[in-house]
């Protein structure tokens, strides 16, 4: 009897951390931050309950209103850059055109590993108007500077490049993983019955990396909307690239104003669900879930 009860207490115990840090560090802190977004609490002293006020005040700031469209414009563009990337270089290092694969998939994953505020520092002198590489580079071919940090029309860019360039080679790896579980024997049948590459990649492989590409995108998804280092190291003129998690974090910690910043991180988390949500929900309607 005494065996039995173990046998089904097990993988409750096992699991028992989990929830613990769950607990601490996921909903205990999810909770306080929807509570402290509706008090005026300043950081210091007892917060003061202002109801819904500093959603109101979020509907009429044009900063947060800034925010959510830059940070909205980084996720679509980063996801549709990182995801095409990473499958294209994932495809070519598992085609076996290239010699030294193993030289390759290093050097490819070399940027997930770089510091961030160095690679935005220098990101920051490659991208400068007057000495950086790139408008140096441009110059040479006969075309006119482009003021990539200091014009409201390119200055997203910056932060977008450093972004894909960044976190491409990590799904990048995801892919690979993925094509290296493919059989080869749904090519073999598929070259037998005269379909090109183009087909076997559109429906052999697209297909059979679905739930991997899902993955992908909601950790893209996630990654995007909590973007800050790029936004944050890489700054335009004005609010022409702030990030809505760089706006929760200078709302907070800069002018100190808790209960904002908190209502903040409840609208980046409300939105996050719903798209979280909607991805499952189109999954599942396809079958793949």
């Amino acid at each position: 009897m005494l065996q039995t009860i173990k046998k089904y207490k097990a993988p409750y115990l096992f699991i028992l951390p989990f929830f613990l840090l769950f607990l601490l560090f996921q909903l205990i802190p999810t909770i306080w931050t929807f509570y402290i977004s509706l008090t005026n609490w300043k950081g210091i002293g007892s917060p003061e309950f202002c109801g819904v006020d500093n959603y109101k005040k979020m509907l009429v700031d044009n900063m947060f209103w800034a925010a959510l469209r830059n940070t909205a414009l980084y996720w679509v563009v980063s996801l549709i850059l990182i995801l095409v990337l990473a499958i294209l270089i994932a495809t070519l290092l598992n085609s076996g055109l290239l010699k030294g694969r193993s030289f390759f998939k290093t050097v490819t994953f070399l940027p997930n590993i770089c510091a961030a505020i160095a690679m935005g520092l220098i990101f920051r002198m490659l991208f400068d108007e007057n000495t950086g590489l790139i408008n140096e580079t441009l110059q040479f071919f006969g075309i006119d500077k482009v003021p990539w940090l200091t014009s409201t029309s390119y200055s997203k860019i910056p932060v977008i490049v450093l972004n894909v360039w960044r976190n491409t080679p990590w799904f990048t790896m995801i892919v690979f993983s993925g094509l290296l579980n493919i059989s080869k024997d749904y090519y073999e049948a598929a070259t037998v019955d005269g379909a090109g590459v183009w087909k076997q990649f559109c429906y052999i492989t697209l297909p059979s990396l679905g739930n991997i590409l899902f993955f992908c995108s909601i950790t893209l998804t996630v990654d995007s909307w909590k973007l800050f280092n790029e936004a944050y190291i890489l700054p335009g003129p004005g609010t022409s690239n702030i990030s809505l998690f760089q706006y929760m974090y200078e709302s907070g910690f800069n002018i100190f104003n808790m209960g904002f910043a908190s209502a903040i991180g409840v609208v980046l988390i409300a939105i996050l669900a719903v798209i979280s949500v909607s991805q499952l929900i189109i999954r599942k309607k396809q079958g793949e879930i």
